[in-house]
């Protein structure tokens, strides 16, 4: 299995690369990414076989759809899968503010909106800033924000753009399983097409794997695997770095002093296994990571391809870090 591998995403006729590029890092995530930076990471990650892309209005308050349109404008449209977001809309005065955005446009944010009404609105002027006649996917973003109304007026409102062309596979964009099962559970026929679920399935965090990623396998709904590195925790596990923790708790920092032990057991990195490990469950597609920088997408890559030794999830399985059950890549 190599990184820019293409594979089905579920039934819809899209085909995915195995690795696929999160665009929130391009909307200034915790830092400020120029537009020559952000233009260099897409460059890089096309370059590099990569052609999975996913974006939302919210990343930078429309900066980062903005910069994937451009980016990619000259790529052949039917090449790449792109994502991108409803449920929030981009306005002057939006009240639902994010410090995370480091240098957001003035003037401007973002308003939760799942109506029906808002989705068509949000759908068309992301349409604008991409500079496409149509998404490949769109996710339902965080769906928990206003259940209700999201999994009967935002759903509908996907429904009928997939029977119009306008999106080809309709998807749920979450930070919570159990909130992507309800939701699957509970949305009108047929269903969506695939989640994206962050956070939620990696080497810290494998809440996914209690009844959504079963729920996926049985339903044949791709799953997109975000937030492998789970938040840039594994990566560097530093007080302070950018986490998510001012102070990372000792439970999880202990644990990742145990994966690192066995990594340097193995002579395996980290971020190799992290970026890996979700592929191992039938129901995951794809990984989705993120970059800020031509080398950040270079060395996930890099990861990604790094040759595990066959040993190295049974001896995770006998340390206690994986129970017998959870499946491993081959």
């Amino acid at each position: 299995m190599r990184a820019d591998d293409l594979v089905p995403l579920a039934g819809t006729g899209l085909r995915v690369s195995r690795l696929g590029l999160g665009l929130a890092s391009l909307g200034g995530l915790f830092a400020p990414v120029s537009d020559r930076e952000a233009a260099a990471v897409l460059d890089r990650a096309w370059q590099l076989g990569i052609r999975l892309y996913d974006t939302a209005p919210v990343y930078g308050y429309g900066r980062s759809e903005a910069r994937a349109g451009t980016g990619l404008a000259s790529r052949p449209r039917g090449a790449y899968v792109l994502c991108t977001k409803v449920g929030r809309i981009i306005e002057p005065g939006g009240p639902d503010i994010q410090p995370i955005w480091a240098d957001p446009p003035p003037g401007v944010g973002p308003r939760l909106d799942y109506s029906y009404a808002g989705v068509m609105r949000s759908v068309e002027e992301s349409l604008e800033r991409l500079r496409l006649g149509h998404v490949d996917v769109l996710h339902i973003h965080d769906p928990d924000e206003d259940f209700p109304t999201a999994v009967r007026e935002a759903y509908r409102a996907l429904a009928d753009l997939r029977r119009a062309g306008t999106v080809k596979a309709v998807s749920i964009g979450v930070n919570h399983a159990p909130v992507a099962a309800r939701f699957l559970r509970e949305a009108a026929a047929p269903g969506p097409d695939c989640v994206l679920l962050a956070g939620r399935y990696n080497l810290l965090d494998r809440t996914g794997l209690d009844e959504l990623l079963p729920l996926c396998a049985e339903r044949e709904i791709s799953v997109l695997a975000a937030g492998v590195y789970q938040s840039g925790l594994l990566a560097d596990p530093r007080p302070g770095a950018p986490h998510g923790y001012t102070a990372v708790p000792a439970e999880p920092a202990e644990r990742v002093r145990a994966w690192q032990r066995l990594c340097r057991d193995f002579s395996v990195p980290l971020l190799a296994a992290a970026v890996q490990f979700p592929l191992g469950h039938p129901a995951v597609t794809s990984v989705v990571v993120g970059a800020r920088a031509p080398e950040e997408v270079s060395g996930s890559v890099d990861f990604f391809n790094y040759p595990i030794p066959q040993g190295f999830w049974p001896a995770a399985k006998n340390a206690g870090l994986l129970s017998a059950e959870t499946p491993t890549p081959a």
